[in-house]
């Protein structure tokens, strides 16, 4: 099974990079995060020509959104609403495949704003306690086997998931209670699927503000994108991919798709 996870930052805007990434990575399923799309105005059609007919989405007006695309057979779990805000930042699904089904979530985690102050940014305090909510859930629910999490997190947790610690230690993403926050999230029984093929001493980013103008000559990134496995998938995953390349593709996200196979 190949699941890609991507922030596409408005599918209708960019729905006919939908088929270069199917047709590079050829996946099973494909995780949307940033849809910008109200459900009754999703265009169903696309998916089923690219032979994905099935389709579980979460979206609204102009903001955040989420969606699944598979190959195989879902189906729509009741999961909670965070922070009570009925935003659209969540989606919970069960993947017939062989053996059982495989419990995929798809997360848009709030980006926060610009001032990494709880006080002073309200936005930033919505982050906090949105991963803060999603970590106290998974620990008392538990992480169930054949158990997939993946989303734009929007947090980099580790020193060599940004392109300058030091520098970026009071930059929203980086800060020291958003890593303790999502570290404790992942606690909850998750293993960092991206990281099991990238050790943590390597640089990898999946990010890359629009602001640089050169962005691959900077290489000023960050590793805002996730995938997480139960530990009893950690022995069947198989390999990964970044595909860096999608960022110079027109009218790129500032995200690139990232693909995990487990057998």
């Amino acid at each position: 099974m190949r699941i890609v996870t991507w922030n596409i930052n408005s599918l209708r805007l960019r729905l006919a990079l939908l088929e270069r990434l199917v047709a590079v990575l050829r996946p099973d399923v494909i995780c949307l995060q940033e849809t910008k799309v109200p459900d009754e105005l999703f265009p169903d059609a696309a998916p089923a020509a690219l032979g994905f007919p099935h389709v579980v989405r979460r979206g609204m007006k102009s903001y955040n959104g989420v969606a699944v695309l598979s190959r195989w057979a879902l189906r729509a779990v009741d999961a909670p609403d965070w922070c009570a805000r009925g935003d659209c930042r969540h989606l919970q699904v069960e993947i017939a495949a062989p053996g059982g089904p495989v419990e995929l979530h798809d997360f848009y985690v709030p980006a926060g704003g610009d001032i990494p102050d709880r006080a002073e940014n309200p936005k930033f305090a919505h982050k906090l306690d949105f991963v803060s909510e999603a970590g106290r859930w998974f620990a008392q629910r538990g992480v169930a086997p054949r158990s997939v999490l993946v989303g734009d997190l929007n947090i980099a947790p580790l020193e060599n998931d940004v392109w300058s610690h030091k520098q970026l230690l009071k930059v929203v993403s980086h800060t020291p209670v958003e890593v303790e926050g999502l570290l404790a999230w992942q606690r909850t029984g998750w293993h960092d699927a991206l990281r099991h093929f990238v050790p943590a001493s390597e640089k990898l980013y999946t990010w890359w503000s629009y602001r640089n103008r050169d962005w691959r000559r900077s290489d000023r990134g960050r590793r805002l994108d996730h995938v997480w496995v139960s530990g009893d998938l950690v022995p069947r995953l198989r390999r990964h991919e970044i595909l860096k390349d999608a960022r110079d593709w027109e009218l790129a996200s500032d995200h690139v798709p990232v693909m995990v196979e487990i057998e």
